[in-house]
C-alpha cells in the first residue's frame, strides 16, 4: 500500500472534493470558478462523489501529522467526510427533499446577483450557463426524488413558485446587451421551473408521507461526528425539558419585574405591541447593529476585523425559509468581506392584520438581542475571525454548536457587560434563549421521539405564542436539518463550559477579551477540539 499523501495536499483535495459536490457553496466561499456550474445530485452521480468522499476519507484516517494543530485540523476534516458520506449513502437527502432540489439552483443565481467581488461581464456570464443547466438539474430531480415526506414537498413548492421571480430578476440585473440568446436561457429556465412545481404539487404532494424524522441512530451519527458532542438525544432530551423550565422560570422572574402581577405571556405579548413599522424594519435593525459594533469596541471585548455588515431585504425566494431574520457571510476566499443581514417584512398582500401580528416578531425591545447575534460580536464578527486564520479548514468546516453557540453565548456576555438598557431588552434576550430551549426539545422530538409536525408548531405558538405562519415555517426548518437546532443552547454550554475552565487555569492572568481571542481562533470548528 502506497503511503498516505502529506496532509496539506489532502486538504486541499478534501476541499477540491468538497467545491465539486457542491459548486453554489464554492460560490458562497468566494471561489469564481465554479460560478458556472451547478451540483450533480442523480443516482449515479451521487455513486461516483460517495466513492471520491470514501476513498479520501481512507486517506485522511491513515494520514500522520506533525502537530497538534494538525491533528485537530485533520479530525475536522474526517467528521465532515464522514458526515458528506451518511448525508448522501443515508439520509439521502436528494431522494428525499424537493426542497434541496429546488434551493440549490436558486441559490446559485441568487449568490450571483448579491456578490459584488466578480465583474459584472464574470456574472453575467455565469448565470446564463446556470440558468441553461437548470432543465436537465430539474430532469435529473424527477428521475431522483421517491418517497418524499410531506413538509419536504411543501417547502420545495413554495421555494420554486417563489424562484421563477428570482429568474426575471436574473434577466434584468444581468442581461448582456450583445447576447440574444440569454432571455431565451431564461425562459427554458422558467418554464423548468414551473414544471418541476407542477410535478411537485400534482403528483408528488398527494402521495407524499410523513417520514421527516432522520431517526435516533441517524441523530446520535451527527452529534458525534459532524459536532463533535459526547452526548446522545436521550441526553438531550432530558437537558432541554430541565433547561426550559429553568430559563421559563426566569422569564416569569424577569416579567414581575416589569408589569408586578401579570403573566409574562401577556407582558410579552403587550410589549410586542411596540415595534417599527414595515417601512422601518431595516432601517431599525441596521441602528441597533451599529450601536452593538461600536460597543464591542468601547469595551474592548474582541477585536473587530474589518468587514462591512448590509442589512438588507429578504429576497422574496429565501422568505419562506427565513421568516425573522439571518445572516449571510462573506466568502472565506473572497476579497470583499461584507456579510448580508436579512430582514423580513410583511408580505405587501398579506393585509394589515397579518402584517401587524408578523411585525410583532420584530420587537423593539427584541432587536438588540437580534442585532448583537447576528452582527457583533455574533455571527458577522465570528466568520470574519474565521476567515482570517492562516489554516484554511478553520474557515471552511464548521458546526453550528460552534456557530450558533458562540452567537448566543454572545447574548448573555453583552448583557453582563451592560448592553441591554431596560429591563423590557433584558426579558427578551430571556424569551430568546427559551426559544433556544425548546428548539432542543423539538428538534430531539421531531426526529426521534415521533413528534408530530402540528404539535411541533404548537410548541413554538403555545410556549411562545409564535405567529402560526412563522412557526410552521420555522418548524419546516428543523424537519430538513436535524441536530442543527440543538446547536443554539448545547452550544452556548459548551461555551461557557470552556470558558470556566479556561478562567480557572489562568487565574489572575484571566482576560475575557483573550478567552473570545483564543476561542475565536480555532474560526468554526467544534468546541470539543478547542479543548
Amino acid at each position: 500500500m502506497s503511503p498516505a499523501p502529506p496532509f496539506q495536499e489532502l486538504t486541499e483535495s478534501y476541499l477540491d472534493l468538497k467545491w465539486h459536490l457542491n459548486p453554489v457553496e464554492a460560490t458562497g466561499a468566494g471561489l469564481p470558478q465554479f460560478d458556472h456550474q451547478l451540483g450533480r445530485f442523480g443516482v449515479d452521480a451521487v455513486k461516483h462523489h460517495l466513492a471520491a468522499f470514501r476513498s479520501l476519507a481512507s486517506s485522511l484516517e491513515e494520514c500522520e501529522v506533525d502537530s497538534l494543530q494538525d491533528e485537530i485540523d485533520r479530525t475536522a476534516l474526517l467528521y465532515d467526510a464522514r458526515v458528506t458520506i451518511h448525508s448522501l449513502d443515508k439520509d439521502r437527502y436528494y431522494k428525499r427533499n424537493p426542497g434541496f432540489w429546488a434551493s440549490h439552483p436558486l441559490e446559485g443565481l441568487y449568490l450571483l446577483l448579491a456578490r459584488q467581488d466578480r465583474p459584472r461581464e464574470h456574472r453575467a456570464a455565469a448565470a446564463e450557463r446556470r440558468l441553461a443547466q437548470i432543465p436537465t438539474f430539474f430532469d435529473d430531480a424527477l428521475g431522483t426524488m421517491k418517497d418524499c415526506p410531506r413538509v419536504f414537498v411543501e417547502t420545495g413548492l413554495e421555494v420554486a413558485r417563489a424562484g421563477i421571480a428570482l429568474v426575471h430578476d436574473v434577466a434584468t440585473a444581468l442581461r448582456p446587451s450583445d447576447d440574444s440568446s440569454f432571455d431565451d436561457t431564461c425562459e427554458k429556465a422558467r418554464d423548468a421551473m414551473r414544471s418541476f412545481a407542477d410535478h411537485l404539487e400534482d403528483e408528488l404532494l398527494e402521495n407524499a408521507n410523513h417520514d421527516y424524522a432522520c431517526g435516533e441512530r441517524s441523530f446520535n451519527f451527527r452529534l458525534q461526528h459532524e459536532h463533535a458532542l459526547n452526548t446522545t438525544a436521550a441526553e438531550l432530551w432530558r437537558y432541554g425539558q430541565v433547561l426550559v423550565d429553568d430559563v421559563e422560570q426566569e422569564v416569569v422572574d424577569l416579567a414581575s419585574r416589569v408589569e408586578p402581577g401579570a403573566h409574562w405571556h401577556d407582558v410579552v405579548d403587550r410589549l410586542r405591541a411596540e415595534h417599527p413599522t414595515a417601512d422601518e424594519l431595516v432601517r431599525a435593525y441596521d441602528t441597533e447593529m451599529h450601536r452593538a459594533h461600536d460597543f464591542v469596541a468601547a469595551n474592548d471585548l474582541v477585536a473587530v476585523p474589518p468587514g462591512r455588515l448590509d442589512v438588507v431585504e429578504t429576497p422574496s425566494f429565501l422568505r419562506s425559509l427565513i421568516p425573522f431574520a439571518a445572516y449571510q457571510p462573506p466568502g472565506v476566499f473572497s476579497v470583499d468581506k461584507t456579510g448580508l443581514f436579512y430582514v423580513t417584512p410583511p408580505d405587501e398582500d398579506l393585509g394589515p392584520e397579518a402584517a401587524e401580528r408578523m411585525l410583532r416578531d420584530h420587537c423593539t425591545h427584541d432587536l438588540p438581542c437580534t442585532a448583537l447575534h447576528e452582527g457583533y460580536p455574533g455571527h458577522h464578527l465570528h466568520f470574519l475571525h474565521a476567515q482570517t486564520q492562516p489554516r484554511v479548514v478553520r474557515g471552511v468546516i464548521g458546526t453550528p454548536v460552534t456557530v450558533e453557540g458562540w452567537a448566543l453565548y454572545c447574548e448573555e456576555m453583552m448583557g453582563e457587560a451592560g448592553f441591554y438598557r431596560t429591563l423590557q431588552e433584558q426579558l427578551f434576550q430571556k424569551v430568546a434563549l427559551l426559544w433556544r430551549a425548546i428548539r432542543i426539545v423539538a428538534d430531539v422530538g421531531l426526529h426521534t421521539k415521533g413528534m408530530a409536525f402540528d404539535d411541533a408548531v404548537a410548541l413554538l405558538v403555545d410556549r411562545l405564542h409564535f405567529d402560526r405562519r412563522n412557526a410552521e415555517a420555522e418548524i419546516r426548518r428543523y424537519c430538513a436539518s436535524p441536530t442543527y437546532q440543538v446547536g443554539y443552547a448545547v452550544g452556548r454550554r459548551e461555551i461557557w463550559s470552556l470558558h470556566d475552565a479556561y478562567r480557572r487555569a489562568a487565574g489572575t492572568d484571566y482576560s475575557r477579551k483573550q478567552f473570545h481571542e483564543d476561542l475565536l481562533g480555532y474560526g468554526l470548528l467544534p468546541v470539543s477540539l478547542m479543548r
